[in-house]
């Protein structure tokens, strides 16, 4: 992909984040609870290490032109999932067909408030950690509408400067005009921000086109090649913070804006 590109730790102050695999998940027990219904045995952690298997393939379609959201995204997101399950879990099952029917129970057109709800482990402390150092904090995701409801359901609600949902902005990433109404709401630099999410193809090409600097997440070292800084998780991403240029925490700004 390139050369690799370096971020400025010490030139930054604000930090904008991917919400879905970020710092909250699918319900994963949920949705192997519906899969045991229709024949495929498979745990949620199981389900979970899966889902971070199919990111890149995920990311290949992105690439395309794809969007991540709607019904027809969510069952390709699905049957990338089921790719890379154990081969014991699915013996006999067909992804294509089941991801479809799987899509049919799960997923609700203005609701994702309903399956995407789960908190990631460890988050909440990282969160609050990069708060205390002084930067600016948003959430800029591709999402239905609901993320506001749901991060505030989750108690995340008070971290952030702003959140910025595709559908209410009307724009995706990677369409760099989902950063820019982000930049706008928190009086933020794109050279001095950095976005850290799961996806290449929405969140690092999404930033960079944005002037912004990227950080893809990668727990289980599933992107061997990428030319962007990774982390494991947003603990890890704190310990790289020295916090903002000058040590004085940010006046904070209206939360949840």
């Amino acid at each position: 992909m390139g050369t690799p590109r370096t971020v400025p730790w010490t030139e930054l102050d604000t930090i904008f984040f991917d919400a879905g695999n970020t710092f909250l998940s699918m319900d994963f027990d949920r949705v192997a609870a519906v899969a045991a219904d229709m024949g495929l045995v498979c745990s949620g952690s199981q389900l979970e290490r899966a889902e971070a298997a199919a990111r890149p393939a995920l990311s290949a379609a992105l690439a395309e032109g794809r969007s991540t959201e709607g019904g027809s995204a969510f069952r390709l997101y699905l049957e990338e999932i089921l790719r890379c399950v154990p081969p014991s879990c699915r013996d006999g099952v067909e992804r294509g067909s089941m991801a479809f029917s799987l899509a049919d129970r799960l997923f609700s057109p203005g609701r994702n408030d309903l399956l995407w709800n789960r908190r990631l482990p460890g988050r909440m402390k990282a969160l609050e950690r990069i708060r205390s150092l002084g930067y600016r904090m948003a959430v800029v995701s591709n999402s239905d509408g609901t993320m506001k409801r749901t991060v505030s359901q989750i108690g995340f609600g008070h971290l952030f400067d702003a959140l910025v949902d595709s559908s209410v902005v009307g724009f995706e990433k990677p369409d760099p005009r989902i950063f820019g109404v982000a930049l706008r709401k928190t009086g933020a630099r794109p050279d001095r921000t950095v976005h850290v999410g799961d996806l290449y193809a929405a969140d690092v090409v999404g930033a960079r086109s944005a002037g912004i600097h990227a950080v893809l997440l990668d727990p289980w070292n599933d992107w061997p090649e990428v030319d962007c800084p990774k982390v494991a998780d947003l603990a890890e991403l704190a310990d790289l913070l020295p916090g903002p240029p000058g040590g004085v925490p940010l006046q904070s700004m209206r939360r949840g804006g």
